[in-house]
């Protein structure tokens, strides 16, 4: 199992807050613990200084989005294999609009 904090900052070192997280489970050593099912998505939001913790899930690939308003979405995965896990992301700004028109 493994702890997971997230810190969302903007590309001008701000942190991010409120921001939506959508973290899940991929696959890794054990989706099964002790007979029960191990919770695969959560949904948090960070709080005011971009920070999001993640409640300890097993070990292996995960999928991490974040949504902010006025920034790009995010999205990765990640292979986790510490106990303790920070992970930095930076958001961006939103890209400039083109039309054909």
């Amino acid at each position: 199992m493994t702890r997971i904090t997230l810190v969302v900052k903007a590309r001008d070192g701000q942190p991010v807050d409120r921001a939506s997280v959508i973290v899940n489970f991929i696959e890794g050593h054990s989706v099964i613990k002790l007979g029960k099912a191990v919770k695969q998505t959560y949904e948090l939001r960070t709080n005011q200084e971009g920070q999001a913790s993640i409640p300890s899930i097993p070990q292996g690939k995960i999928r991490i989005q974040v949504i902010a308003k006025a920034y790009q979405t995010f999205g990765q995965v990640f292979d986790i294999t510490e106990e303790n896990k920070t992970i930095n992301i930076t958001l961006n700004p939103p890209q400039q609009q083109y039309t054909a028109h």
